[in-house]
């Protein structure tokens, strides 16, 4: 007898740098968040969907719970929180070398218990403490809350993942297949352009500057060569806040926007499967974080 088909959306949480993209990523089996060892590297709300054969689970990746000090910084804390009511399941990610439960993971709990929503919690970094120490973190959450699961995890080692696939599907309803099997995010192609430089961005620069960036994606076209092979034209701009960002971007001689260019080039080709020519600009944008018009492009769509 086949089982029947279900689907849902799933919601990841958590304060800055606890592994959420990572998570998502492997998960999913692409990339498609960014990925830095920096906090607030996720700024909007990216969709990756998860094919399985009586399943189809869409996850939400959400700005990293902080403390906001601008515009920007506000809509990321609002399209984090917005998420948790609107799904099926919430995945709340937490660091397993925590020694209790922070004023961070305490608003997010608080959030979590408004909304009454199913909630799986993923204690993830667990190759970096002992096992005495993991128990105690563990007794400590369900004291608080009535999960549906608790998995520790390691993305490093590759450890647990499945094991969250089929908790979610265990929880999730009856339903169809809200996209095409084949895709893996609902980002466009220029989304994910920007998404990529911009973490080549974060993984490179010195920590001050790559939080004050946004990527926009001025062009973005297929063609075919004399050879009859299709490349995409890529045209590309980095807004900073000054111009002694804009020189740092740059670089000696133009190296480091070189590197961001060559290294964000390498993965796109490998997405699309198709060879990329990439030009980008860098242009100073001052105190873009408390744009208005512009921040609206990182609300929850």
């Amino acid at each position: 007898m086949n089982q029947e088909f279900k689907s849902g959306f799933v919601s990841m949480v958590g304060r800055t740098n606890v592994g959420k993209s990572s998570i998502i990523n492997k998960l999913v089996g692409e990339k498609v968040a960014a990925i830095a060892n920096k906090p607030q590297t996720t700024r909007t709300a990216i969709r990756a969907i998860v094919n399985r054969e009586n399943s189809q689970i869409i996850f939400i990746d959400t700005p990293g719970i902080h403390k906001p000090k601008t515009k920007l910084g506000n809509t990321m804390i609002e399209t984090a929180f917005g998420v948790i009511s609107e799904v099926d399941v919430t995945l709340f990610v937490i660091d397993a070398t925590s020694e209790d439960i922070g004023r961070g993971d305490r608003i997010i709990l608080d959030k979590i218990k408004e909304s009454k929503v199913k909630t799986i919690l993923i204690i993830n970094k667990i190759d970096l403490v002992t096992k005495e120490h993991l128990a105690k973190l563990i007794d400590l959450y369900k004291d608080e809350y009535n999960f549906q699961a608790v998995i520790p995890v390691s993305v490093m080692k590759n450890k647990n993942m499945e094991i969250i696939l089929d908790e979610i599907e265990s929880n999730l309803k009856p339903g169809p297949a809200y996209y095409d099997t084949e895709e893996y995010t609902d980002q466009t192609l220029r989304q994910l352009v920007e998404e990529t430089i911009r973490e080549k961005a974060l993984r490179l620069l010195d920590d001050e500057v790559p939080h004050g960036i946004y990527v926009e994606t001025e062009k973005m076209k297929l063609r075919k060569t004399k050879s009859n092979e299709e490349i995409y034209d890529v045209e590309v701009t980095i807004y900073c806040l000054r111009d002694s960002h804009k020189g740092i971007i740059i670089g000696k001689s133009g190296n480091m926007l070189k590197k961001i260019g060559t290294y964000a080039r390498q993965d796109l080709e490998k997405m699309l499967d198709t060879k990329v020519n990439m030009k980008i600009w860098v242009k100073v944008k001052e105190d873009w974080l408390n744009n208005e018009n512009l921040v609206k492009k990182f609300k929850l769509q």
